[in-house]
C-alpha cells in the first residue's frame, strides 16, 4: 500500500466522503463503499488497491454493526421453488465460477431455461454460505467449500427436476471453464 496506511488514507477524505462510505459499508455495499473512496482520493494518489484496504478496515471498525447480505439459500425446497418460479421450461442446472477482489472466488448455481432460452441465477455462493451450508462435518475434500456446497446443491436440483447438471472445473476455480451446450 503506497506511502500511506488505509488510517491516514481515511484521514485525508473529506467528512462527508467518510461519513458516506460508512452508510455504504453499514449496509454492506462493499462496492460502492470502494468506488466513493478512490473517487474522492485519486486526485490525491489512492489507487484501487488502497481504497480496498481503506474499506476492509471500515468493515472490520463497524464489525457486527454491517447488515450484511444474507446468504442464498442452498436447500433443495428454497431452489425448487425458485426454478418453479422462472419463466421458460428448466432444462439443466449449471455452475459456474466468478470472483471479484472482496469475495475471491465464489459460484453461481443457474437453472437453464428453453422457451424463452435463458439462464437464471438461483444462488451465488461464497465462502462464507458454503461453509455455513456444509457444516463443520462437510465432506469437500480437497474441494473450495463453495464447489463443494454447489455441486451437492447442484446435483440434488437437477436429480429432483430431472435434468442435467453441468459443472466444469468443479476441483478447480476457473471462470473461463467451458460452459454447458444445448
Amino acid at each position: 500500500m503506497g506511502d500511506k496506511t488505509a488510517t491516514q488514507w481515511w484521514e485525508l477524505l473529506p467528512a462527508g466522503v467518510r461519513q458516506q462510505v460508512d452508510g455504504y459499508v453499514l449496509q454492506d455495499a462493499h462496492m460502492q463503499a470502494i468506488r466513493v473512496v478512490l473517487a474522492a482520493g485519486r486526485a490525491r494518489g489512492l489507487g484501487l488497491t488502497d481504497a480496498q484496504y481503506v474499506v476492509a478496515e471500515r468493515y472490520d471498525h463497524h464489525g457486527d454493526a454491517i447488515a450484511r447480505t444474507p446468504d442464498s439459500p442452498l436447500d433443495l425446497e428454497s431452489l425448487a421453488a425458485r426454478a418453479a418460479g422462472l419463466h421458460g421450461r428448466v432444462v439443466a442446472v449449471e455452475a459456474v465460477w466468478d470472483g471479484d477482489t472482496f469475495h475471491d472466488w465464489f459460484v453461481v448455481l443457474l437453472a437453464i431455461t428453453a422457451d424463452p432460452d435463458a439462464e437464471h441465477p438461483l444462488a451465488t455462493i461464497y465462502w462464507g454460505t458454503a461453509v455455513r451450508h456444509l457444516g463443520d462435518t462437510g465432506n469437500r475434500g480437497t474441494r473450495h467449500p463453495s464447489a463443494a456446497a454447489a455441486d451437492q446443491a447442484g446435483r440434488a436440483l437437477a436429480d429432483h427436476l430431472c435434468v442435467p447438471f453441468h459443472f466444469a472445473s468443479p476441483d478447480t476455480p476457473d471462470d473461463e471453464a467451458p460452459r454447458r451446450r444445448s
